[in-house]
């Protein structure tokens, strides 16, 4: 299997695949679930949508009433809300469709990893590190000038996206915002490159350099021969972890993991207890009603 950034390829998936595809690979999404409903609805309890932030799957009836709750799911997402929430529609007042039922939808939203990491070289030592990362379900942007047919990757993480045979141009412009820097190339000329264009962005959370002391004391006089700002220097860790002098590629790269996760400021995921008593008060209500009227 070639090394490439995955994306949905199929629309027409059902909830049920999208949301495995996203879980599988770390993307922030919402699931959507009509739980109860009343008069005329287009769809009945259990209908369920899975939203991301460009795309939705499967439908909980289409028009306004759906678009709401798409727009809602991606609002939600977008502040980084994690957990269940119950949302209220009356479709004839809140949603403006003819059919003028009533319905609860629970949204489950799920957050995408708050840990990003941009992976530079591919490498013995960036090959064991690279699986590591991905089994913390962390994203992971692995970058390497030379294609992928001569790297002889065939697997990767669900949550790591390759951007292999690109200039350093390309590279940087590629570089998202606020992630944890790993610079492992196959050459110093272009480590100390792509240190130098990352320390002009100044907009990673740590940069990180794999080596020695001394590695790290030449490349720090050469950056400010380039007129890097002292403090992204003196912010460069190198070497990277600290696997007891042992310098095989995996026990470098799981000291590498056990660092990073010292950097890890991300709030841990909530303790997810379910709805709120007045949500579930809600709900009770609407089972009662319909027993009722059943």
């Amino acid at each position: 299997m070639p090394c490439l950034k995955s994306e949905f390829g199929y629309p027409g998936l059902r909830w049920y695949e999208a949301l495995a595809d996203c879980q599988r690979r770390g993307v922030s999404h919402a699931c959507a679930q009509i739980v109860t409903s009343a008069g005329s609805t287009p769809r009945e309890p259990g209908s369920q949508l899975v939203v991301t932030d460009a795309q939705s799957f499967d439908t909980l009836g289409g028009g306004r009433f759906e678009q709401e709750v798409i727009e809602t799911a991606r609002q939600a997402l977008a502040c980084g809300e994690s957990g269940c929430r119950l949302e209220s529609f009356s479709l004839g007042t809140r949603s403006g469709q003819c059919c003028g039922g009533h319905v609860e939808v629970l949204l489950t939203l799920y957050p995408a990893p708050g840990m990003q990491i941009a992976l530079f070289g591919a490498g013995h030592v960036a090959q064991a590190l690279e699986p590591l990362l991905g089994g913390l379900g962390w994203r992971v942007d692995w970058f390497d000038t030379r294609p992928t047919t001569s790297l002889e990757i065939t697997t990767h993480a669900p949550t790591t996206h390759c951007h292999f045979g690109l200039s350093v141009d390309e590279q940087i412009t590629r570089l998202p915002t606020g992630g944890h820097c790993l610079i492992m190339t196959h050459d110093h000329a272009l480590d100390e490159t792509l240190l130098a264009a990352m320390m002009a962005r100044e907009d990673q959370a740590s940069l990180g350099l794999i080596g020695s002391q001394s590695k790290r004391a030449r490349f720090a006089r050469r950056l400010r021969d380039r007129g890097l700002a002292e403090h992204c220097i003196d912010a460069l860790r190198c070497p990277l972890g600290n696997s007891g002098g042992d310098k095989r590629p995996q026990a470098i790269a799981i000291a590498i993991v056990a660092e990073l996760l010292t950097l890890d400021q991300t709030s841990p995921p909530p303790v997810l207890r379910g709805l709120p008593r007045e949500a579930l008060s809600r709900l009770e209500a609407a089972a009662a009603a319909r027993r009722e009227t059943g």
